[in-house]
């Protein structure tokens, strides 16, 4: 019986749809307007002026997941002394996210995208037919709301800090988009 169920996991494993493809670096970032952890309304447009690191995630509270928002936590004043703000963006819903916030004290904005149209429109919404989760990646969009990189393989140890030496960089160089 163990076995049985251990085959049909994989089944639906490796059975996933991504659905659609990511919009391409030098595009403009698919616009959003999703509920934070706290209840609050939050845009893309929201953000215009400033870098933007959108992170999506799978599942609130597990150890990938906990690895990088907490990464993403230790290094919020790097971000903001750069002027550059932090969203993760999950499809659980607001009590989730609520949840996850107060117990690892995350001091950015996590969004819950219930339905999955905002992962969906960034191509990163995988759907298992019993479960649809957002695939761990990232996109970099700059003050002009352009994409500028799409991160695809994501190391929840390691990514922060990738993500501000490239937000820096395109900062020296005096770019706003890739």
């Amino acid at each position: 019986m163990k076995q049985f169920f251990l085959a049909l996991l994989v089944l639906v494993l490796s059975s996933a749809v991504v659905a659609g493809d990511p919009p391409a670096v030098d595009s403009a970032a698919p616009s959003f307007k999703l509920q934070d952890q706290n209840g609050d309304w939050h845009a893309l447009e929201d953000y215009k002026g400033q870098w933007l690191a959108v992170y999506f995630y799978p599942k609130d509270d597990t150890p990938g997941c906990t690895i990088e928002a907490c990464n993403f936590r230790d290094s919020i004043y790097a971000f903001k002394a750069i002027g550059a703000a932090v969203v993760g963006i999950s499809v659980d819903d607001v009590e989730s996210h609520k949840k996850f916030s107060d117990k690892y004290k995350l001091p950015f904005t996590i969004l819950a995208d219930v339905g999955g149209d905002t992962s969906r429109a960034y191509g990163v919404l995988k759907d298992y037919k019993l479960i649809k989760l957002a695939s761990r990646q990232s996109f970099l969009i700059n003050p002009d709301g352009k994409i500028v990189k799409h991160y695809e393989d994501v190391d929840p140890d390691s990514h922060t800090d990738r993500v501000l030496v490239d937000i820096k960089s395109f900062m020296a160089d005096g770019q706003k988009s890739g």
